[in-house]
């Protein structure tokens, strides 16, 4: 009894087990979302990746609750999204449709999760603190994600364009998610739900409850157009505010 009391004594849990436990959740579901795709079924894929997302979204907000964030679980928290977020999405897309262009396909596919993990890497070396970010630099990877998920399932699977027509959006769709994620566009960070951050940013606040509430509506029929109109709503913004620096430059001048 007294060498089980000792030997427990060097058992140090710290903190920090709780919110990486959930982010070893987020790469099991990621993991899951795999096996289940190479089965071909797309739905209980798709579930998983979305419960990879909570666990994604619970690991963060559990470790500020317990004042546990450190680098180690951040760098954990890539890892994992790289699986869940870069992987697995870009694995449906070869599985829905690229496995017909045999390399060349696996070459599309594999883009969104190259870029995915460019894009991990390039934020873990620019972050300065574990505080929420107002904006990204690039889309998120979660975000190319749901973008990807969203538009095999409801619109790539039921040859919604017809077949010509949604095979170019495959190719389009896995193209500019990548070149989204790699890019330095400003991604504004959807707002945490509470009244401070409602207080701050209302429209912000308004708008992704309402894409969210639609998106429930719809099914998730939704998701994907809301997500390109963010995409092309961040592009158009980076572009504006880019001459809106080159006319301030030159005047300055």
């Amino acid at each position: 009894m007294k060498r089980q009391r000792k030997i427990l004594k060097k058992i140090h849990i710290t903190r920090s087990v709780v919110p990486n436990l959930l982010t070893l959740g987020n790469i099991f579901s990621g993991f899951t979302a795999i096996v289940y795709m190479s089965q071909g079924d797309f739905f209980l894929g798709t579930f998983y990746i979305v419960m990879a997302a909570v666990f994604d979204m619970l690991d963060g907000i559990v470790a500020r609750l317990l004042g546990a964030t450190s680098e180690i679980g951040a760098e954990l928290d890539s890892l994992c999204d790289a699986v869940s977020f870069g992987v697995a999405p870009s694995f449906m897309l070869y599985k829905a449709y690229f496995y017909q262009f045999d390399e060349i396909g696996i070459l599309i596919a594999s883009l969104p999760a190259l870029a995915g993990v460019l894009r991990l890497a390039r934020f873990n070396v620019q972050m300065t603190s574990f505080d929420d970010k107002l904006y990204f630099r690039g889309l998120p990877i979660p975000g190319g994600a749901l973008t990807i998920i969203s538009f095999v399932v409801f619109y790539l699977n039921d040859n919604y364009f017809g077949s010509y027509w949604t095979g170019i959006c495959a190719f389009a769709v896995s193209i500019i998610v990548a070149a989204v994620m790699v890019s330095t566009f400003k991604f504004d960070n959807f707002p945490r739900p509470s009244l401070r951050n409602f207080k701050a940013n209302p429209i912000m606040f308004i708008g992704v409850l309402a894409a969210f509430v639609v998106g429930f509506i719809t099914w998730g029929w939704s998701v994907f157009p809301t997500m390109m109109l963010y995409i092309i709503y961040s592009a158009i913004k980076a572009f504006v505010n880019g001459i809106r620096e080159i006319r301030r430059v030159k005047y300055d001048l």
